[in-house]
């Protein structure tokens, strides 16, 4: 049987606490113990997800596809816009993103994600 995540016809905010905002940028912080799952929400921006706890993520989107994402400290991902999605820990660990949107435009939907990782 599929987990119960709701459905996305009442989205939430992109993460859990919003730190920054000015009119370039947003910045977000989320934080998901074990067994937490995060709002529906969508991506109306581009984004930077710079991961500073956790091993994994996990996320549903709207289309029903589910996705695991390898989450490892200092692990940076560019997401472009558009996805409407939402984020569940599944590990047994504690996950910690800092999420900053890019507000300053035009950017196009059709960037696929792209990766890197800050070596200590």
């Amino acid at each position: 049987m599929a987990e119960d995540l709701g459905t996305p016809e009442q989205l939430g905010d992109v993460a859990t606490k919003l730190l920054f905002e000015n009119d370039r940028v947003r910045v977000w912080e989320m934080v998901l113990e074990p067994g937490q799952r995060s709002d529906w929400h969508r991506h109306d921006h581009p984004y930077l997800l710079c991961i500073v706890e956790g091993d994994t993520i996990d996320a549903r989107m709207a289309s029903g596809r589910d996705l695991s994402i390898p989450a490892g400290p200092g692990t940076v991902y560019y997401v472009p816009a558009g996805a409407t999605e939402v984020a569940v820990n599944r590990s047994g660990t504690r996950f910690r993103e800092v999420l900053i949107e890019l507000k300053d435009g035009p950017f196009s939907s059709e960037g696929k994600v792209e990766v890197a990782t800050v070596s200590s």
